[in-house]
């Protein structure tokens, strides 16, 4: 069974979000790998996969403690479910502003354990100031941050665990990349 995992972007999203987030045109838009000055690994494509239920962390950051970081394994794809996208809409102005975040314990933890990709379902791991540092921190780490994934729990309703492919647009000199993940049970 495959599940996309990639927003689907409508003219009217394309349109709230240019009004509330200056980078989206350029390869921000949606579901993108936010690259910094990498070159993101063919082998990167495919990737075994985790999605981390985490929607009943509020009012903090997501941390390591909320997670089984014992499942987190090196080269993997490890996701977080928050729900935000859903229950906020992609584009307002609270979603790029607004959104959860990971700890800087938890992004370290994952970096310690070499993992590939971090999957979430809303616009960066870090909020304001933090958000741009903490990409190229992971990125010159090897670790590539996907922002406005969707349909995370549908992935959790089939356990969690799932094989990644994911497929970034072949642009260069670009800080974003769109891209298509799909999530294979």
């Amino acid at each position: 069974m495959k599940i996309d995992i990639t927003l689907k972007i409508t003219p009217k999203m394309v349109t709230d979000a240019q009004g509330n987030e200056k980078k989206t045109l350029v390869g921000h838009l949606g579901t993108h790998f936010d690259v910094m000055n990498k070159e993101f690994p063919l082998e990167y494509t495919e990737r075994n996969g985790i999605v981390f239920d985490v929607r009943t962390v509020t009012d903090r950051d997501i941390d390591v403690k909320d997670i089984d970081i014992d499942k987190v394994s090196t080269d993997m794809f490890v996701a977080f479910y928050t729900g935000f996208i859903e229950d906020e809409g992609y584009g307002t102005k609270r979603y790029f502003k607004e959104h959860p975040q990971l700890s800087n314990e938890l992004l370290e933890a994952l970096l310690r354990k070499y993992v590939s990709i971090i999957g979430i379902d809303f616009a960066g791991v870090r909020r304001g100031s933090e958000h741009t540092p903490m990409d190229q921190h992971c990125a010159d780490h090897g670790v590539f941050i996907v922002e406005n994934l969707c349909n995370l729990g549908t992935v959790m309703t089939k356990g969690g665990l799932f094989k990644a492919h994911t497929y970034p647009m072949n642009y260069a000199e670009m800080t974003g990349l769109p891209c298509r993940v799909v999530a294979e049970i």
